[in-house]
């Protein structure tokens, strides 16, 4: 049996993990607001998609005020269910090459943090009223690049995957006494467009399983945290890489 009307908040719908979360939970009868950096894309064929679609660009903080207004003014009963914090940017170098420490620059920085995570923070303390309202629920999508070093993700996608993790668990602990869960995913190698043309290099040498995840493996793990059956796991992060980080 469906689960009854609840409401989400995800950002970086545009593609891949995405496009899954939405497909996923529209079938347990949710309402998902997305949010990309894009207008809204033909390619999103789910019901209603142009009309929960809200366009901003989480690399210009000042965007949030309206953003969360607009998410505001569309919720029945002020109440949002799941805030899914999937949004995330890794610039490259000339021929997609890793942008290292050298390579990285104010902008670039500035960008990544941005996106990948003061916007996960503000949200969440934007919101705060309709996630207490609705004892809901937070999912931040980190990386496996936030543990070890990544031959293909950047110093600075890096660094804020590392303090997505870190902020999960000040969220966790923050916020839980008001009866809303922080947890995270952390993915390796999964595949989306995005992926760098070696990876089959890397899922043979370091992945035990010998696979890529799937965008849908991702999406029921997020799902999984945003349900009831995961109502005494909180401040945790769930590896999903067919086991590259042991």
């Amino acid at each position: 049996m469906p689960d009854q009307k609840r409401y989400m908040l995800l950002t970086g719908a545009s593609r891949g993990i995405g496009h899954a979360t939405v497909k996923l939970f529209q079938e347990h009868n949710w309402h998902i607001f997305t949010v990309s950096r894009q207008p809204f894309s033909e390619d999103c064929r789910w019901p209603s998609a142009r009309a929960s679609h809200v366009q901003a660009d989480l690399a210009d903080l000042s965007c949030l005020d309206a953003l969360v207004a607009e998410v505001r003014s569309r919720l029945p009963g002020g109440e949002l269910h799941a805030l899914v914090n999937n949004a995330g940017i890794s610039p490259k170098g000339p021929d997609s090459a890793r942008l290292g420490i050298l390579d990285s620059d104010m902008d670039t920085w500035g960008r990544v943090l941005n996106v990948n995570l003061v916007s996960t923070a503000l949200l969440a303390r934007a919101l705060f009223p309709e996630l207490k309202k609705a004892q809901g629920s937070i999912v931040n999508v980190t990386s496996i690049a936030g543990s070890r070093v990544h031959p293909f993700a950047g110093v600075a996608y890096a660094a804020s995957k590392a303090g997505l993790a870190a902020l999960t668990r000040e969220l966790a602990h923050e916020f839980a006494p008001h009866g809303i869960r922080a947890n995270a995913i952390a993915p390796g190698e999964i595949d989306t467009a995005i992926l760098s043309p070696d990876t089959a290099r890397i899922v043979e040498q370091d992945v035990p399983l010998r696979r890529l995840g799937t965008p849908h493996e991702v999406a029921e793990a997020i799902y999984f945290l945003c349900s009831n059956r995961s109502a005494y796991i909180n401040g945790s992060e769930i590896h999903i890489n067919g086991g590259q980080h042991v």
